[in-house]
């Protein structure tokens, strides 16, 4: 298996109050460098993306009718770890080769960043998300 990984592209961590998540990690010394809304269910949502050097942190406030079950997490709210990737499709081609647990049918495309992003998960042996992300140029 010859999976390129660039290294960690962002952790996504759901948020219930967007204005008070980014008030905080701009105290740390993030900034805002890309604000999307993006639908789930029919509704829509946000996210943010803040950086700090190297490091991004993806906040993302889920529609009305989903708060309740993001404030009521019992198992922390790191919700996934996102690896960088060159090139999407080959990545998918050889973890699913692999035999990888894929929770996407193949790379799904949302309109982040400039040019748009593309990624899909996988499922770790604890049941944890991991995003493999290709931003576009």
């Amino acid at each position: 298996m010859q999976l390129k990984l660039n290294g960690i592209q962002h952790i996504g961590i759901p948020v219930t109050d967007m204005a008070a998540s980014m008030n905080f990690y701009w105290s740390l010394g993030f900034t805002n460098v890309m604000k999307s809304p993006f639908t789930f269910e029919r509704e829509e949502g946000i996210c943010v993306m803040m950086r700090l050097g190297q490091m991004i942190i993806e906040l993302y406030q889920m529609p009305r009718h989903k708060l309740d079950e993001i404030k009521n997490r019992r198992d922390g709210h790191i919700d996934h770890v996102a690896f960088d990737v060159d090139d999407i499709d080959h990545t998918f081609q050889i973890l699913q080769t692999a035999g990888f647990s894929i929770i996407e049918s193949s790379p799904v495309f949302l309109d982040f960043w400039e040019k748009g992003c593309r990624y899909f998960n996988i499922l770790g042996p604890d049941g944890e998300r991991i995003e493999f992300n290709q931003i576009l140029k």
